[in-house]
């Protein structure tokens, strides 16, 4: 036995790293990013503003010009309380360590792993309720579960990762009102979503709304958001680490978030493709194509391993899911722009022909 075998909590050992595959030379489709990056046009200017950063200093603790920048990107109220993460992956794991030892955390399966993942990285037990076949929540079932688990931690994504639907809004209030557990609902799809429960912090004190920069083209700052009351942010606030969110990436997100009118275009381009790929995508025998309020698509197919190694050998990534899981016979793949869209619908025309 190593050193290592003997230290480590074996629970640790038995956990499995979040993959992400090599991406090298690959068209990718895989992970929800834009394809938007900096505008051809700006480089100079932001290369320029982002010189001027002091590097040799730590960051600004608090973070405030950023804050109000995201504040009026998303048109987060004054009253509300604004806690900044390394990504909303740190935001979850800051909201496990706020819970005590034999705590339950409870989610909605299939969503996104890292509410599992967390949970067993704070030795916190996890709970996970399946949806129904529509990929919607059964409140019934939820409810039941609530009152005989009685979490601590409710974790909805809103849209859902990675089915793309947005649950029923009135089911939700209905958990929030069912529960003392902190409810938060992870929005990092908003920009491409109908509706937002932000406006809902000020109803319920056990409500927190989960957002992150990731899927609006910025995912290489690394950078969330964690909105509630101020009451509920200034308490959790004393979980986060000093000067999580570096020089480099305040700097940038403070020149690249302020122009509110590109983000919504860079949206709706992304929206009006996923519309037009929905509809190619469905006209093909053998493909099952759902509805997604997201800036990605959930499909189900007969042959998911065949395509997955197609597409590979074709120079795209997209994401498949594990053998014996619920979604084995599904993929998931991101929405881009028009040329890179066009690539994987011809690859995956000429696959089933």
């Amino acid at each position: 036995m190593t050193f290592i075998d003997q230290w480590l909590r074996s629970d640790i050992r038995d956990i499995n790293a979040y993959h992400v595959p090599s991406s090298k030379n690959m068209l990718k489709m895989d992970a929800m990013e834009s394809p938007f990056g900096v505008p051809e046009e700006l480089k100079d200017e932001f290369l320029e503003y982002i010189s001027q950063a002091e590097v040799n200093r730590y960051p600004d603790a608090s973070a405030e010009e950023l804050q109000a920048t995201l504040r009026n990107l998303m048109e987060i109220p004054e009253e509300f309380g604004v806690l900044l993460g390394n990504g909303s992956d740190e935001l979850i794991q800051l909201l496990s360590l706020a819970c005590s030892g034999g705590d339950l955390i409870m989610s909605f399966e299939p969503s996104f792993v890292m509410y599992e993942l967390v949970s067993k990285f704070a030795q916190l037990n996890y709970h996970g309720v399946k949806l129904d076949d529509n990929f919607d929540i059964d409140l019934n079932s939820a409810l039941l579960a609530i009152k005989s688990k009685k979490p601590k931690l409710i974790f909805i994504a809103y849209p859902n990762n990675p089915t793309g639907n947005s649950f029923d809004y009135d089911a939700i209030i209905e958990i929030i009102k069912s529960t003392d557990a902190l409810v938060v609902l992870d929005e990092a799809y908003y920009a491409y979503s109908e509706r937002s429960f932000l406006k809902e912090i000020v109803h319920f004190s056990n409500l927190v709304v989960l957002r992150t920069i990731s899927k609006i083209g910025f995912a290489g700052l690394r950078l969330g958001l964690l909105v509630g009351s101020q009451e509920t942010i200034e308490q959790l606030n004393k979980l986060r680490l000093p000067y999580n969110i570096n020089t480099l990436t305040q700097a940038s997100a403070n020149f690249l978030l302020k122009d509110r009118q590109r983000i919504s275009n860079n949206a709706k381009i992304i929206m009006d493709e996923r519309a037009r790929l929905y509809d190619a995508l469905s006209l093909i025998r053998g493909l099952t194509v759902y509805p997604s309020q997201t800036n990605f698509l959930l499909i189900e197919v007969h042959n998911a391993k065949s395509l997955l190694e197609s597409l590979k050998d074709s120079g795209i990534l997209v994401k498949g899911f594990a053998i014996s899981s619920q979604l084995e016979n599904f993929i998931r793949i991101s929405v881009s722009e028009v040329k890179e869209n066009n690539v994987l619908l011809g690859c995956i025309k000429d696959f089933y022909d």
